[in-house]
């Protein structure tokens, strides 16, 4: 899953994609309002988290050209502005979630779960393909019941397998959502991870639930074919 981080202020930036980022998610950051705006025009998100002070394009006004746009993006405001008119305002505007600074961190990340599994349609936190499971909550992998270690890399991507099991997702759509945007497409990054991934599942499984369609891409199957 890839987030954006619209925040002015560089140390909380640094800080919510640095902690994003360790919970699985390709996270890319931009510090004023015409930078996001650009970015939410030009790159694929799943989710923004937005502040509302920032400079050259105040964050309503870029929530507003967002929903010119674009009605399906979760929109997570992350504000210092507390009062409830501006909790409205950000509502009424098209934003899936507000939160107020000083905030908790813990919290933040339950917000950011429940709202990828709400964009999904999911009533559970727990992503199943056959004997593979994984808790989103808790962000672990298991196999016939047993623990997988994954890194954060193979994690999201699996997660984005799990999400669309039974559809062939091609590596560039998966480039898109679980990489940052200065990933190099031309990168054989998702290939090594993939493979990693599914070395790891096919040692505690017998068989390998990913299966790459050649010329296509990768899928995750309920059953094998």
């Amino acid at each position: 899953m890839k987030i954006l981080v619209v925040e002015d202020e560089k140390d909380l930036r640094e800080s919510l994609a640095e902690g994003l980022r360790l919970d699985g998610y390709a996270v890319d950051t931009c510090g004023d309002g015409e930078a996001a705006d650009e970015l939410l025009f030009v790159e694929i998100y799943d989710l923004v988290i937005l502040d509302l002070n920032l400079p050259k394009m105040d964050g309503i006004e870029v929530l507003h050209h967002l929903r010119e746009h674009d009605h399906q993006l979760n929109v997570l405001i992350l504000s210092a502005r507390a009062a409830v008119d501006d909790k409205i305002i950000g509502l009424d505007e098209g934003a899936n979630d507000y939160m107020t600074k000083p905030f908790h961190f813990a919290e933040l990340q339950a917000r950011v779960r429940s709202m990828l599994r709400r964009k999904t349609v999911l009533e559970n936190t727990v992503l199943t393909c056959g004997e593979v499971s994984f808790d989103t909550v808790s962000r672990t992998t298991s196999a016939k019941g047993k623990a997988v270690h994954l890194t954060s890399k193979e994690t999201a991507i699996l997660e984005y397998l799990l999400l669309h099991k039974e559809r062939v997702m091609k590596v560039e759509e998966m480039m898109e959502h679980v990489w940052d945007s200065e990933a190099d497409s031309f990168s054989n990054s998702v290939r090594v991870h993939l493979s990693s991934l599914r070395r790891k599942l096919r040692a505690e499984l017998s068989y390998d639930p990913i299966e790459n369609i050649i010329g296509e891409g990768y899928v995750i199957r309920e059953v094998r074919r």
